[in-house]
């Protein structure tokens, strides 16, 4: 029998009782905490540990075997200095934010392309007029950088929204789902950046990301292309992005992540044009299929843990993801 300890504000009732009767089948006690200061106080004696807590209960939990991130993202959670025990396993919730970052993905990509932002400026002043042409995912040429659960599941949206040809970029050159149309490995960007109407980025925060579109790789980009990035806000050069945005080079860009969160009132990219903000919510629990998701992962790791099988979501920590 493990104790577990669960941080989580999202969890419902109902969600509660589906990791109750998942824990109950092992033997298993589980802890709620409120939140993270009670968290901090109480994850000591917990051998799993589920949901979103700050490094410093991890770090004084000395009993911790599983760490259950209950997000994609865990580039704050690979050191060893964080834990007391280095042989603590990490899994994370990649898989569950697919579907809700691809609508996204797809919402801001529309709303770039047929200029709302603009139109929404003019209405604001109760004006009235066609502001001019605009952009269609159909017969549109995108780069996914990040073939994983959230790039794949934009590939397959904007594929039956008639894009003419899905470009995915991964690390090691494997074959893909059926939705792209061309892979490419990491070290053939350049080449997979040329010629896109969107380039999209899905990537995780590691050291290989940082900066990974930079000036040089701007100036490779289609003129008027959009670019929108839904992994972490270091993958992009915020002064080279503004420049770009700035010189029309790019018609426009869609940023869930920047760099620092949250942005500074004064930072200059609020101010650069065409530039869609998001305060990194396309993920996040607000959406019901996302929180179902994530716990069912939970859930069917309880049951492998408990049988001594291998878990789902691994994280090689090394590596960042």
């Amino acid at each position: 029998m493990a104790k577990i300890g669960i941080n989580a504000a999202f969890l419902d009732e109902g969600l509660k009782a589906r990791i109750n009767a998942a824990t109950s089948a092992y033997g298993h006690e589980v802890v709620y905490f409120e939140n993270d200061e009670e968290a901090l106080q109480g994850s000591d004696g917990c051998e799993i540990l589920f949901g979103n807590f700050k490094p410093e209960a991890i770090t004084a939990d000395k009993a911790l075997k599983w760490l259950h991130c209950s997000f994609a993202g865990v580039d704050k959670f690979t050191s060893d200095d964080i834990y007391a025990n280095p042989d603590v396993i990490v899994t994370n919730s990649a898989g569950g934010y697919g579907v809700t970052i691809a609508e996204h993905m797809i919402c801001v990509a529309l709303m770039m392309m047929r200029r709302m932002p603009e139109y929404m400026a003019q209405t604001a002043k109760h004006g009235w007029g066609i502001i001019g042409e605009i952009d269609s995912i159909m017969r549109s040429t995108i780069t996914i950088v990040g073939m994983g659960d959230i790039g794949t599941n934009f590939a397959r949206r904007a594929k039956a929204m008639g894009a003419s040809c899905i470009r995915g970029v991964r690390r090691t050159k494997k074959p893909g789902d059926a939705a792209y149309d061309e892979v490419y490995t990491i070290d053939q960007l350049d080449e997979a950046i040329q010629g896109a109407d969107i380039v999209a980025l899905c990537v995780p925060g590691t050291d290989a990301t940082t900066h990974l579109i930079d000036a040089h790789r701007l100036s490779l980009m289609k003129d008027g292309a959009y670019l929108i990035n839904v992994g972490r806000g270091w993958a992009v050069d915020q002064p080279a992005l503004i420049q770009a945005l700035e010189s029309g080079k790019l018609r426009g860009a869609a940023l869930d992540v920047v760099v620092p969160e949250p942005l500074p009132v004064d930072d200059a990219l609020w101010n650069a044009p065409n530039v869609l903000i998001t305060p990194h919510v396309s993920g996040n629990m607000t959406l019901d299929v996302t929180r179902d998701l994530v716990v069912d992962m939970f859930c069917e790791n309880i049951a492998h843990y408990s049988k001594g099988e291998p878990l789902r979501n691994l994280v090689d920590r090394k590596a960042g993801y």
